[in-house]
């Protein structure tokens, strides 16, 4: 499998599954132009480290209404039950994300 393949145009973010195993989940999300709904928080049960591997992202944080810049390869750690949403997403994003106990 390719980490840019099978990509089309989409009505909602895309999310795959690449590997679930041993408390570790690793995903290929997709965005184009997606953003979180108003008034709506990630607040996740796991540990969370994502990464930018094409396009650029925006995410907010609840508690300081922090906005992070995301550009390709840059990547950040989210902890367990820290409060975020998706602001912007350029034409097309393609996030790695592991998650993790």
């Amino acid at each position: 499998m390719n980490i840019f393949a099978n990509i089309k145009q989409l009505p909602t973010e895309l999310t795959d599954i690449l590997v679930d195993s041993n408390g570790v989940r690793i995903e290929r999300i997709v965005s184009q132009g997606h953003k979180s709904e108003p008034n709506f928080w990630y607040d996740q049960t796991e540990n969370e480290w994502v990464i930018v591997l094409k396009g650029e992202a925006k995410l907010k944080f609840a508690l300081d209404d922090e906005i992070i810049h995301l550009k390709e390869g840059d990547f950040i750690n989210i902890k367990a039950h820290t409060k975020h949403r998706v602001e912007w997403t350029s034409a097309e994003v393609i996030w790695l994300a592991v998650f993790y106990s």
